[in-house]
């Protein structure tokens, strides 16, 4: 059996979700699909330069499961570019998180509730307690 995905949180809120080769109708265009977390891979990997450990721990997966991630969207842009395909962004196993909000850890051994401002990478070990063994809390709303 295999396990469910877990979802790619991500900071990116795509506004234009199509791009195709200038100058072509849409009806002699073939299309290729890219997710909006494989969107997310690309900006920070190729945008910011993340490493992917880094991109990892910011996505909540990991380093491997980024690779992954981030080798798929590379292939999928190069195929509409060589091949003059349009480009649809939409879809994914995704959760959209504010980068302006204040992200909420939840220490396994203490229980101890603590926040972290975006972008500071995923914390070492509980302010509390120290133990290592947390979880990040999101907002299902």
């Amino acid at each position: 059996m295999v396990r469910p995905q877990k979802s790619r949180l991500v900071m990116i809120d795509p506004l234009i979700n199509y791009f195709k080769p200038r100058g072509v109708p849409m009806v002699d265009l073939k299309q290729v699909q890219l997710t909006v977390d494989e969107l997310e891979a690309l900006r920070l990997a190729d945008l910011l330069g993340m490493s992917h450990e880094e991109a990892g721990k910011q996505m909540e997966v990991s380093r491997a499961t980024f690779g992954r991630i981030i080798e798929k969207a590379r292939k999928t842009v190069a195929d509409a570019l060589i091949h003059g395909k349009a480009i649809n962004v939409e879809g994914g196993n995704y959760k959209r998180v504010d980068p302006t909000t204040n992200r909420v850890f939840l220490c396994d051994q203490c229980q101890c509730r603590w926040e972290e401002p975006p972008g500071t990478g995923r914390p070492e070990k509980c302010p509390s307690c120290g133990h290592q063994e947390f979880r990040r809390i999101v907002d299902k709303g």
